[in-house]
């Protein structure tokens, strides 16, 4: 596709990696920290006789709002490659989180269904927001400096956290006692509020190079979707690393992300921690997380990123080791602080890869297929996890199960060439 010719800058650099610190306020606060644990223990409640449906509740609401991400993205990111635009609809979708953020204030004890919804709404903004984010990656850094620029997005996110975190505390250090309710639920609205003001920057600098294509008359956007989609699934022989790459990333990714969203829950359930123990963790993780980032993204660009997906997949194997035979809140800390570091390097150079793999004019359209691969893999872990609750009781049991996930992926990754899925890309480009 067409490139309108526009210089990019430094402060345009700087405002496409704001939007990973204006974001990472939802998935730390509302996913990780504060609304899971607020949910499963007071939405849903701690009687005895349920023991293990919160868990069950939140993994299959999550997992059934991964599966309309999944349907959703690549379809979204077709049309926003053809009409040139990806940064209206990112601004669309990333609205729709915030308002539906802020309205998780109204969900209380008992109100199980409309806070899944709430939260499932939510959730599908801020997922469908990264799948037009991400695309602009291809227009902002050549390749030798995509690792580089990834990484810097991912380190600011993690930045990110940390501030919402420390925004957060005053409101939920009281815990979820009934006098405490009140005041917790206000945390949602500063989460909405950080995210609505960080995001800004973005939306002010951040520049739309692609030129939108002619429609034939009569023509609609979903009929322009799904024909771009077809198409795509037609060529997928020419994209066979790119193919292989998203199996790899569906299946590791799950176990990440299963990770992400069960970790407060494990540390509130295992471990005892107070809602104030979880944010002093999670300002820990925050910092190696950024860390992380940016040391993994200077070491894609020297030495691939295929091999760095690797090398943190390998501590992610023993993360979960470590955290089915963790006995104390200081391990668990020890824990936090490799997971941090090896959940920035991986989210950075897993963006890197298939940026190098995306051919030129169809960056939304193949990030749409990235999020309909990590979405679908979402839609397993987080079921897995919360039925082996239900079923067994044994969280330390659901955690190891996890290391599946990421040995069969590390296989599958061994098998995709990345010398050939860059050669692929440059002879796809849409022009």
């Amino acid at each position: 596709m067409p490139e309108l010719n526009i210089p990019v800058t430094a402060r345009e650099r700087l405002a496409w990696c704001l939007f990973d610190f204006a974001n990472s306020s939802f998935t730390t606060i509302i996913i990780t920290v504060g609304y899971s644990v607020y949910f499963i223990q007071v939405v849903v409640g701690n009687d005895p006789s349920s023991a293990g449906q919160g868990e069950a509740l939140w993994g299959a609401g999550y997992s059934i709002c991964m599966i309309l991400v999944a349907v959703l993205s690549p379809l979204l990111g077709a049309i926003a490659d053809y009409r040139a635009t990806k940064k209206e609809y990112l601004m669309a979708v990333t609205a729709l989180c915030i308002i539906c953020t802020a309205a998780l204030y109204f969900v209380g004890p008992g109100d199980v269904l409309f806070g899944l919804i709430m939260v499932g709404i939510a959730n599908i903004g801020f997922e469908l927001g990264y799948t037009f984010y991400n695309a602009f990656l291809v227009e902002l850094a050549d390749r030798e400096d995509m690792g580089r620029l990834s990484g810097y997005g991912w380190g600011l996110g993690y930045l990110g956290g940390l501030l919402s975190l420390a925004i957060a505390y005053p409101f939920m250090k009281g815990g979820l006692g009934a006098d405490n309710l009140n005041t917790f639920r206000q945390s949602f609205i500063a989460t909405a509020a950080f995210f609505l003001i960080a995001s800004v920057p973005t939306f002010v600098y951040l520049r739309e190079r692609a030129v939108p294509k002619p429609s034939l008359p009569g023509m609609r956007a979903w009929t322009i979707g799904f024909t771009r989609l077809t198409r795509t699934f037609r060529e997928i022989r020419r994209y066979r690393e790119l193919f292989v790459y998203l199996i790899a990333f569906l299946i590791y990714s799950d176990g990440i992300n299963t990770v992400v969203v069960f970790s407060g829950i494990f540390a509130a359930k295992v471990l005892g921690f107070t809602p104030a123990d979880l944010i002093i963790y999670f300002l820990i993780t925050q910092l190696t997380a950024g860390a992380g980032s940016y040391a993994f993204g200077v070491l894609t660009d020297r030495i691939g990123a295929k091999p760095v997906i690797g090398i943190t997949l390998g501590l992610w194997i023993g993360i979960v080791v470590w955290a089915f035979a963790v006995r104390t809140p200081l391990e668990f800390y020890a824990i936090g602080l490799i997971a941090g570091a090896a959940l920035g390097g991986n989210q950075a150079a897993s963006r890197t890869l298939l940026a190098l793999f995306t051919p030129v004019g169809r960056q939304a359209e193949f990030f749409g297929f990235f999020s309909l691969s990590g979405k679908f893999a979402a839609t397993l872990g987080p079921l897995v996890y919360g039925q082996i609750v239900l079923w067994t009781g044994n969280q330390r049991l659901a955690v190891l199960m996890l290391g599946i996930f990421f040995l069969i992926g590390w296989g599958v990754l061994g098998l995709v060439s990345e010398k050939a899925g860059l050669e692929a890309a440059e002879q796809g480009a849409d022009v």
